[in-house]
């Protein structure tokens, strides 16, 4: 184990198919943008997620909602709920919620009752295919979707934030709109294009989403757009986003189990260990542990 350094897994997923209803674990024989989700269309619970993560000292973690069906988006927050107070993990929560229902408040208001969660994430995008066949492409000109965003402002709850580079504008325009809204920016703003002029693009985008003091960024979910990526082959993505954002305003993350479909927990926290030796200590707690515990307030 390795027990020198606190590490918050920043972005992970828990599901039990027997207690809330998810579409695309339902699906069979449909490949999605991170891959065939077969290996993974069972149940996932935290014991296996700290079977997975046992070789480092997994002090705490964020689940992020995972695509539960309309309906059981409450059910799912309490059953994690329950699995924190029966196992230790997920330690904060970021729920589901549809910004663009007419229900969404009332929504909110029985997310919010349930103590550890601390946001919310309503996808904007996936992969431009999905987006244009889910509508999810639409919400950021969505007025309703809008409002109820600004609400989570007022609620002191934060938004996860997962999009696609070419989305940036439109982005930009609703943070300019709710100024102070604390974003977590998810999967490195989804590197999509990794050639030459697709990276200068991408990191175009970061500096105007890192523009924004309360922007943070995970990184995570880089299996999702290179799925046979190296140490090698990562590391500029990576370095680019603390040289962005700051170490003090990035974290990282697992996205398990979906990056298990084609990395170990191992490979990729050894991963972050390699690329972070270059980092001074005090930007290391940062990446592994302080910067998330600071941003969904996880107490030590």
């Amino acid at each position: 184990m390795q027990d020198s350094r606190r590490i918050i897994d920043a972005h992970h997923h828990l599901w039990d198919l027997d207690a809330c209803r998810y579409p695309w674990l339902e699906e069979k024989g449909v490949v999605r943008f991170f891959g065939d989700p077969a290996p993974i269309q069972r149940n996932y619970l935290a014991d296996e997620l700290r079977e997975d993560a046992s070789a480092y000292q997994l002090d705490g973690s964020v689940h992020i909602q995972v695509g539960v069906a309309d309906g059981d988006e409450v059910t799912e927050s309490t059953w994690l709920d329950d699995s924190a107070r029966t196992s230790g993990l997920p330690t904060a929560l970021i729920a589901y919620c549809d910004l663009s229902s007419e229900n969404a408040q009332h929504i909110l208001d029985q997310q919010q009752s349930i103590g550890r969660v601390r946001g919310i994430r309503h996808i904007v995008g996936r992969s431009s295919v999905e987006d244009a066949s889910t509508g999810s492409d639409t919400l950021l000109k969505n007025a309703t979707w809008i409002e109820n965003l600004a609400s989570l402002r007022e609620r002191d709850l934060s938004f996860d934030l997962q999009m696609i580079p070419r989305q940036v504008d439109s982005v930009a325009d609703v943070l300019n709109s709710i100024p102070g809204l604390r974003v977590a920016l998810c999967h490195c703003g989804s590197p999509w294009d990794q050639s030459t002029s697709g990276l200068a693009s991408w990191r175009d985008g970061l500096r105007r989403l890192a523009s924004y003091p309360d922007v943070y960024c995970k990184i995570s979910g880089l299996s999702m757009f290179d799925h046979q990526w190296r140490v090698d082959s990562i590391q500029s993505i990576v370095d680019s986003c603390i040289e962005i954002f700051g170490a003090d305003r990035c974290m990282f993350g697992s996205n398990f189990p979906v990056d298990k479909l084609h990395k170990t927990w191992d490979e990729i926290w050894g991963a972050y260990e390699h690329i972070a030796a270059s980092y001074s200590a005090r930007e290391q707690d940062r990446l592994f542990s302080g910067s998330a515990a600071e941003f969904y307030r996880i107490s030590s």
